[in-house]
């Protein structure tokens, strides 16, 4: 499902999204979506567990290990 918002984005950064749509071919929300989406490390998860669900242990060593690796950028 999705739903439409209103955000709040630093002029630079709307330029940038715009471009990286239009080289794309695809819309501006469809390129914030798949930022959001790679920097909560959603599409990794879900990856992940369409092929083998992991433990509660795993998930938390996953989770933690994307967590610091997006902070790292």
């Amino acid at each position: 499902m999705k739903r439409k918002t209103t955000m709040y984005i630093d002029d630079a950064i709307l330029r940038n999204v715009r471009v990286a749509a239009a080289r794309a071919g695809q819309h501006d929300y469809e390129v914030v979506e798949q930022a959001l989406r790679a920097y909560l490390g959603m599409d990794f998860l879900q990856k992940l567990s369409i092929k083998n669900p992991p433990g509660e242990k795993e998930a938390l060593r996953i989770a933690y290990q994307e967590l610091h690796r997006s902070r790292k950028k």
